[in-house]
């Protein structure tokens, strides 16, 4: 009888370890990246992709695509499907990734200081540096973007890198760092998705799906985004069809345009749609990325910083 015991044991732990293993391997399959660098003393990862007409004679954009928390660069990189117009306008994408695990940013900072949260700035810095030095990068159009904690991680940088970053868009963003903290140097251009049944960064505020982590109404949260870069108080509304409407702020010194998926879920419009049992509806009535590239190519960095 013991030994039954002990054997079937035995198979459960085998059974157990096998899952795991091929857990961790689909893992690794599926998180496919193709660069490194040291930041910051620790090792971080990237996926690239450059499109075979670049010309390194012509200074080329620059796009940084961000997955969201528990996501990861090839997941950010086919959901958003950014290679498609880096093929048909010519510039380059690189979707970096988050550190621990589930894979994350860094988005707000930790007692009293900021110290963490600009270990993922530097690290993004040091990335623009390090493609700067391999592709001939145009460093008046470095675009940053990104799904969830990707979107309140590109909100970080508008803050925090200002001086590099042309313009962000986000689409399900997540923001808990607070605007006293956001010393930007100049105002950056923001043009942000959101759906209205979003179950994880819920449209009207409060705690983030599962998580106890306050997060602010969307409809405020651009308010004062729009204040922060100086805007007129009453935007003018955008023509939009099908479950999307669209506002756009006036008078800024960085515009910003904010578009809201009535019904739309945590998920990229117009992208490819992740589980609707987790995240809700993914919403085909406005191609997040496409608009998201018209609003950069209208708002590159000037040469003075401006």
């Amino acid at each position: 009888m013991k030994k039954w015991f002990v054997r079937l044991i035995l198979i459960v732990l085998g059974v157990l370890i096998s899952l795991v293993i091929f857990v961790a391997g689909a893992f690794l399959i599926a998180n496919r990246t193709n660069g490194t660098l040291t930041s910051s003393g620790e090792k971080r990862n990237y996926l690239l992709y450059v499109p075979e007409s670049y010309d390194p004679s012509v200074p080329t954009p620059l796009v940084i695509s961000m997955h969201g928390f528990a996501g990861w660069p090839a997941n950010q990189m086919g959901m958003s499907r950014w290679n498609d117009l880096a093929d048909e306008y010519g510039f380059i994408v690189v979707y970096p990734s988050g550190t621990r695990f589930p894979l994350r940013w860094r988005t707000n900072s930790t007692s009293g200081s900021d110290a963490d949260l600009m270990l993922d700035v530097t690290f993004i810095s040091d990335l623009i540096d390090k493609l700067s030095a391999e592709y001939n990068i145009d460093p008046t159009r470095i675009y940053a973007n990104g799904l969830s904690n990707g979107g309140g991680m590109s909100f970080v940088l508008s803050c925090k890198l200002s001086e590099r970053i042309a313009a962000i868009g986000t689409v399900s963003g997540a923001y808990p760092l607070p605007w006293e903290e956001c010393n930007s140097s100049r105002s950056v251009p923001a043009i942000v998705f959101h759906g209205t049944e979003d179950p994880i960064v819920p449209y009207q505020g409060g705690p983030s799906g599962p998580f106890d982590t306050p997060l602010p109404a969307i409809t405020e949260w651009v308010d004062a985004f729009a204040r922060h870069n100086g805007c007129d108080e009453a935007p003018q509304e955008l023509a939009i069809s099908g479950a999307v409407s669209g506002v756009q702020f006036t008078n800024c010194d960085g515009d910003v345009v904010f578009y809201t998926i009535e019904g739309g879920g945590h998920s990229w419009p117009g992208g490819a749609p992740l589980p609707e049992i987790i995240v809700g509806n993914t919403s085909n009535d406005i191609d997040a990325t496409r608009t998201m590239w018209d609003f950069f190519q209208q708002h590159p960095l000037s040469e003075d910083g401006d």
